[in-house]
């Protein structure tokens, strides 16, 4: 059997886009648009050199089109302080006393927790927003609600 320069560059796409659903990274979709583009050409019976290169601009093209567009849009907070990926932040807690070491124990939602100052200032007793949670411990600042 005798395939094709077409047949070739269409397997790479595949194979790389294989190779992305197991690995996760999305600059070998960019790669793999480079062959399928290389594919075209050779379809269309242009010579190897300009498949070659035709892959290599589309897909080095793409890639770094990509790699720009992830360089300039804003970064998610982390995620024990993403209110997107944890729904609790920005809930409201009630801080009857604090520790001297800036600790207290608070009830939220029926169980209780151990909370952490991190606010600017002296921790004051009173209502609280959750800005962070790290394990089963909150990390809370005074309320900015009146």
């Amino acid at each position: 059997m005798d395939w094709s320069a077409a047949t070739w560059w269409w397997l790479a796409a595949g194979a790389l886009v294989a190779v992305e659903l197991a690995s996760g990274t999305f600059y070998l979709l960019m790669l793999s648009l480079g062959c399928a583009a290389a594919g075209l050409l050779a379809m269309a019976g242009l010579g190897s050199i300009t498949q070659t290169v035709g892959a290599a601009l589309v897909g080095g093209g793409a890639t770094a089109l990509w790699h720009v567009k992830r360089a300039r849009s804003p970064r998610s907070a982390p995620i024990e302080s993403n209110a997107d990926a944890n729904l609790d932040i920005g809930q409201a807690v009630r801080v009857d006393a604090w520790d001297a070491d800036g600790s207290a124990r608070v009830k939220y939602r029926g169980a209780a927790w151990s909370v952490r100052f991190a606010g600017n200032g002296e921790p004051a007793p009173g209502e609280h927003v959750i800005v962070a949670i790290h394990g089963n411990r909150l990390s809370v600042a005074p309320s900015t609600r009146t």
